[in-house]
């Protein structure tokens, strides 16, 4: 499994990173912009995008919409990592694609459970715990 991590706080970006590492992902690109991303996944084939929603330039919401409306990315799921917490906000990020969110603050277990809820759909997914 690939997984392209999308986050402008470095901090936040190492936690999520630590986080696949500690559950056996190691094949993992972490970029801190929506523009970095998209060159990324331009040139990469991933299993699962995990991103931020507010970051300067392309927020993750854009990038998402990216993702869903091009052809060759649109079966990857996005897990959105987010602040934004109220329904309509929640709603906002389903309609544009994104598969899952997490709320911050979280830990690494919510990270996982998220995590098996949205790739145990994938047919290449394997259960790593």
């Amino acid at each position: 499994m690939r997984f392209l991590v999308v986050e402008d706080m470095v901090v936040m970006r190492r936690l999520i990173i630590n986080s696949l590492q500690g559950i056996g992902y190691y094949d993992i690109d972490g970029v801190d912009s929506g523009e970095e991303a998209w060159e990324m996944l331009a040139q990469n084939d991933y299993h699962c995008i995990i991103t931020d929603w507010l970051m300067p330039g392309m927020s993750g919401l854009e990038l998402a919409k990216l993702v869903r409306g091009t052809p060759s990315t649109k079966h990857i799921p996005v897990l959105m990592i987010t602040i934004q917490a109220e329904k309509k906000d929640v709603r906002t990020a389903l309609l544009a694609g994104v598969t899952d969110f997490i709320v911050k603050p979280f830990n690494s277990e919510t990270l996982i459970e998220k995590l098996d809820k949205i790739l145990k759909k994938r047919e290449d997914y394997i259960i790593k715990k």
